[in-house]
């Protein structure tokens, strides 16, 4: 048989881009496909970055031909609308009608949800950053196979100012917290959607460079005293990103096992592959 074969739709502008780039050595798009075939060795990944354009798949290559379609974040907001953004939210919608099993992570749950009918806005909140802190599994979230040995509590890797405000009809709030809905499924079309809020595919070094890119907007909205401060918090993160059993830095960040033991913090991710790729790739022979 041969390999699974998956989408990574790249939710960013060329701009932002070119500067993940430049700090990390990968950009959104790739960065998820190299952390998707850390989880499942051997499978064949494309990747699509519709912010910028029409975005066709390989030659000879169908939508139908995917057995799962993710979506990375974005620097973009629903709400502002245009091209880069209607592209997107086409481009789930046509995974929705070919039935391929669909992740989103931030943006991408995002644009899921605006896909399938319902609303993203500003959070009046503010951003949450770096770390979601206290997520909580909700009844159906500590039953659903996304959650499958995950902590009932835990934090995870974030970087968003704006929130789901209104979910599709028929959808589940799988977890949450005090800034935001932070997980949920639904149904749209033929596909099945899992969609958290955060970020499970990324490591300290992506919270780190992500920090120094903000820089002086995180400063004044409060996030951090100076730019001192910031840059203490990106040298923290890039010492557990070398270090992670480092027990002084996860007590000072208040880290628990859900981000110092990778498996853990992939978990999610980990899990769709398992309980909606996988599957979907059998039946496909």
């Amino acid at each position: 048989m041969a390999a699974a074969r998956l989408l990574v739709i790249d939710g960013n502008l060329a701009e932002i881009r070119a500067r993940q780039q430049a700090a990390l050595g990968y950009d959104s798009g790739s960065g998820y496909a190299r952390v998707l075939g850390e989880l499942l060795p051997g499978i064949a990944c494309d990747v699509i970055r519709p912010a910028d354009g029409p975005a066709p798949l390989p030659r000879g290559v169908a939508l139908e031909d995917y057995d799962g379609a993710t979506m990375t974040g974005s620097a973009l907001n629903i709400y502002h609308g245009g091209a880069p953004v209607e592209r997107q939210i086409e481009a789930a919608r046509a995974v929705f009608a070919a039935g391929v099993p669909f992740f989103g992570s931030c943006w991408g749950l995002q644009v899921a949800v605006t896909a399938a009918g319902g609303t993203v806005s500003r959070n009046p909140r503010g951003r949450e950053f770096g770390f979601a802190r206290r997520l909580l599994l909700t009844e159906a979230g500590r039953v659903h196979p996304m959650y499958a040995g995950k902590p009932t509590v835990f934090e995870a890797p974030t970087i968003h100012l704006d929130e789901v405000s209104a979910l599709p009809s028929g959808a589940t709030v799988l977890a949450s917290n005090e800034v935001s809905l932070q997980a949920a499924t639904f149904s749209c079309l033929r596909s099945t959607v899992w969609g958290v809020q955060y970020h499970p595919e990324y490591d300290y070094l992506d919270i780190a460079a992500a920090a120094e890119r903000y820089g002086s907007r995180l400063v004044e909205e409060g996030l951090f005293s100076d730019e001192a401060a910031l840059a203490v918090f990106a040298g923290d993160l890039r010492r557990l990103q070398a270090a992670p059993s480092n027990a002084a830095l996860a007590w000072k960040h208040g880290l628990g096992p859900a981000m110092t033991e990778p498996a853990l913090r992939l978990r999610e991710i980990h899990n769709w592959l398992v309980a909606e790729v996988l599957p979907r790739h059998r039946r496909r022979g």
